[in-house]
């Protein structure tokens, strides 16, 4: 291996990523208070409504509760009362599907913690994208010739998606804590276990195919992550709904977080879309990863278990969207299969890279 081109542009890039790991730090926190604090007003009350015991409510806040039906039959009228029914899963308007905590109620604007969260985190990405930049120019090449920087790749994309989305006016402000959240372990990951000194290529990776098989895999991972958030968010929210269609009263802090969430029936149809949209470019990846292996290893396919994994992930996928569209699989049974595609994602990377003996195993580990 030779050495790195420009020694002075890869610190630099690990400066930026060091830089970039501390203001997402400061944007987790204001996430974090913007879930607490912010706009507790707009769901204070739904909140209590739910949560109330009856004795404390007293005779006329139960009548609230239960409404009556008005019943006229041979000239006279009965009077019955009428237990509420919690639609479940009910797709509220557009504008009604909340952008994140703070915007419960239809507020576009939000919190301040809100407005300072995403701030710090569109601040965080640019300082993100130009430490991977950085490593690029670095060594002259893309910046994914190895687990480290495979890694910063994906959550740049990750972070990057999110703010697409936020740019498109899209309400998804919800997803910034566990986005965040889960952007700090990667990057802790990366710049700890998985960190690998800037260097050129390995002479089978110096092909066309590293331009177009790895980007693609790295948009992929990032966007199939999206929809495993937001499919383990439906899977919380789902519960929370079939608990008030019960009758159930959840607790005060449950209620205040769970309300603060898109309905369940949005959060599936958001996670589907995402899936929906990325599987056929995953299809194209695990091809060109195949016309790739052929250039460098003389055959398309052999059976190495990076292959392997990547094939599986594209048969959880495949059952997910097959279920979805034939059988008529929605909800939980949905959520688990889109969750399980995802980790066959991560096993793929991760496992493979550390665990098998590959012709993958060029991963700086």
């Amino acid at each position: 291996m030779i050495l790195a081109a420009n020694e002075g542009l890869a610190d630099f890039s690990d400066m930026l990523i060091y830089a970039s790991m501390a203001v997402y730090t400061l944007a987790f926190l204001a996430y974090t208070a913007e879930w607490i604090f912010g706009s507790r007003s707009k769901v204070a009350r739904p909140a209590a409504a739910l949560t109330a015991a009856p004795a404390e409510a007293g005779a006329e806040g139960a009548a609230a509760r239960r409404p009556v039906v008005t019943v006229r039959k041979n000239g006279t009228t009965s009077v019955l009362d009428r237990p509420e029914v919690v639609p479940r899963s009910a797709s509220p308007a557009r504008d009604a599907v909340p952008d994140g905590p703070g915007a419960a109620g239809g507020d576009e604007q939000g919190d301040p913690y809100g407005r300072i969260a995403v701030s710090l985190t569109t601040l965080a990405f640019l300082l993100h994208f130009g430490g991977v930049l950085c490593r690029a120019l670095s060594v002259s090449r893309g910046p994914w010739g190895n687990m480290y920087e495979f890694s910063t790749a994906f959550s740049a994309v990750v972070v990057g998606a999110f703010l697409c989305f936020l740019l498109a006016k899209r309400n998804v402000r919800w997803l910034g804590l566990p986005l965040v959240t889960t952007v700090l372990l990667d990057l802790g990951l990366a710049v700890t276990v998985l960190y690998t000194e800037s260097t050129r290529l390995e002479p089978a990776l110096d092909s066309i195919w590293m331009w177009i098989h790895v980007p693609l895999a790295i948009i992929c991972g990032g966007l199939f992550y999206l929809g495993a958030v937001t499919s383990a968010l439906f899977l919380f929210r789902d519960r929370y709904e079939a608990k008030l269609a019960a009758g159930g009263r959840p607790r005060a802090v449950t209620a205040s977080v769970m309300e603060r969430l898109p309905s369940s029936v949005n959060l599936d149809k958001f996670a589907y879309r995402i899936n929906a949209a990325v599987f056929p470019v995953w299809t194209f990846t695990i091809i060109a990863g195949a016309i790739w292996a052929e250039y460098a290893w003389g055959r398309y396919w052999g059976w190495d278990p990076k292959e392997v994994w990547a094939f599986i992930t594209w048969v959880a996928y495949a059952c997910y969207l097959h279920a979805r569209a034939t059988v008529g699989w929605k909800g939980r049974k949905a959520a688990y299969l889109g969750i399980a595609g995802f980790v066959c994602f991560i096993i793929n990377y991760y496992g493979v890279n550390i665990f098998f003996d590959s012709l993958h195993s060029y991963g700086g580990v």
